[in-house]
């Protein structure tokens, strides 16, 4: 078979989706596991994708990092999948697969020619129903993420930004520990632990399979149910409901980064999750503050002032809590404070007047704009559509959401800020350099 570029196919087989409503067909098998078929036939692509409702929040102290670990576990191989096949047979068949955990899910997809179907259905189900989890393949993946962490975070730049926000943020909530975990405590987690996680999170009544693409719902029906049916029911699995308590104090607080010359400052909001049309709100509330070079804090700070060479507003949402974040870099020795107050300046001008028609004209663009950037691929779809059941208890989100974004109005964003964005509800960040032997891992 010629070799089809799947990743020109992925984008061509998808761009005109969002123009209409998407279009699926949802069911459930016996043991659980949600499925949904998403038929377009624009190029010969199918992908196929398993997210399962597991993420870092699901740990427990002493055990973190469980659920970024098996993100790569479960590539080791199975009981008809040798040890390192996986990803040798996705390329082989002219395919590209991937993986990634969050605090709230891990996702697992393929992307394949659309006679490769039956391929990418035969991987995921092997992955589910007999994955090898092994000390060999423990003591490998363990090396891996080792240098994962050491390469992406320990060593880079601002790397442990985010990890320092969320551990001051977040008290209770096990939001307050990385997803990637404590390397300590993966050392200390045995074979048996492993298993333990893995019977009870990696389950087809915890998963929702999307296949999407060229294919045929009939015979993909009959596929998925002769590949992933026999695979047992797993136990039910109890949420974690940890509540915070509200921050009425603002919380100053510093930390050290040995690989910056340049330190940083941080003011950040614990808000609510992605369920909540409140979310939205504030994902375009960060779009007026640093969406682009004409955004109110880009112009201020870094065009007009000069005192800045970065900054940035944004709306990290979860599912159970949010953290809303401005952040700055100073230009020179510019001082932390006089930028914290900049930045605090121009929220506080959400909170008082409403945004200009003009630029909420433009914000609407660009929010509209994000929205179909990030649905006009195949694989978009199907994690949007995954997301959608996973999130919010619905798979047609997808087909909502825009409606939801385009019935915010000025007033809204007003509102928000004045209900989550003040200065005795928030963390305050001193993120400074220091020297190795100094520096809060």
């Amino acid at each position: 078979m010629k070799k089809i570029n799947i990743g020109l196919l992925l984008l061509a087989g998808a761009l005109p989706a969002m123009a209409q409503k998407v279009k699926f067909t949802e069911f459930d098998l016996s043991n659980g596991m949600r499925v949904v078929l998403h038929e377009d036939h624009t190029a010969p692509v199918v992908v196929t994708s398993v997210m399962y409702h597991v993420g870092s929040k699901d740990e427990v102290p002493g055990h973190t990092g469980m659920a970024h670990f098996f993100e790569h576990l479960l590539f080791e191989g199975s009981k008809n999948i040798k040890k390192g096949q996986f990803m040798k047979i996705v390329s082989q068949n002219g395919g590209q697969n991937n993986a990634n955990t969050s605090q709230d899910r891990t996702y697992y997809f393929e992307a394949f020619p659309s006679n490769q179907l039956e391929t990418g259905l035969w991987l995921e189900s092997e992955r589910l129903m007999h994955p090898v989890i092994n000390e060999d393949g423990v003591k490998t993946q363990n090396e891996v993420v080792k240098e994962e962490k050491r390469l992406r975070i320990d060593n880079q730049p601002y790397g442990n930004l985010i990890a320092s926000v969320f551990n001051k943020l977040f008290t209770k909530h096990p939001y307050h520990w990385p997803i990637i975990g404590s390397m300590a405590d993966l050392d200390n987690t045995k074979l048996p632990d492993f298993l333990a996680f893995n019977k009870k999170y990696y389950a087809p009544n915890n998963a929702v399979l999307v296949v999407a693409g060229d294919i045929d719902p009939v015979k993909t029906k009959k596929l998925v149910e002769a590949y992933f049916g026999p695979i047992p029911k797993g136990p039910a699995i109890e949420r974690v409901n940890i509540k915070e308590d509200p921050i009425t104090k603002q919380i100053v607080d510093t930390a050290y980064d040995a690989n910056i010359q340049i330190p940083a400052i941080v003011a950040a909001y614990r808000t609510i999750g992605m369920k909540e049309r409140d979310a939205i709100v504030l994902d375009m509330a960060s779009q007026i503050l640093s969406g682009g070079a004409s955004s109110r804090m880009y112009k201020k700070m870094v065009d007009q002032k000069k005192n800045a060479v970065a900054v940035q507003a944004f709306n990290y949402t979860l599912e159970d809590y949010g953290a809303y974040m401005t952040f700055a870099i100073p230009n020179g020795n510019q001082s932390l404070d006089q930028l914290l107050a900049d930045m605090d300046e121009e929220v506080a001008k959400l909170q008082t007047s409403l945004i200009s028609e003009a630029e909420f004209t433009k914000l609407q663009n660009q929010a509209e704009n994000d929205f179909v950037s990030g649905n006009n691929t195949m694989m978009g779809i199907a994690e949007s559509l995954a997301s959608g059941y996973t999130f919010h208890g619905n798979t047609n989100y997808l087909n909502t959401e825009l409606d939801l974004i385009k019935s915010i109005t000025r007033q809204d964003i007003q509102d928000v800020a004045k209900k989550y964005l003040n200065k005795d509800q928030r963390v305050v960040l001193y993120y400074l350099p220091s020297k190795k032997e100094e520096a809060v891992k």
